[in-house]
């Protein structure tokens, strides 16, 4: 699965109560913004991303 990948789930530490689904809910909207903005590859946008982690992801989703 290509999103797990791409946001190494497998490393989390959060693991219980709500976390691991509150987690796969915030992965998944995280990857629809990322299409939404045109980024077929979401490996390749989840990267651009963290070039300006504290610009670009608000950008992305209209909150500058």
């Amino acid at each position: 699965m290509a999103s797990s990948r791409a946001a190494r789930c497998s490393g989390a530490k959060i693991r219980t109560g709500h976390g691991p689904d509150n987690m796969a809910t915030l992965r998944s909207f995280a990857i629809n913004q990322l299409r939404a903005a045109g980024h077929p590859n979401i490996a390749a946008g989840l990267r651009e991303m963290s070039y300006q982690p504290f610009h670009r992801p608000l950008d992305l989703l209209g909150l500058t």
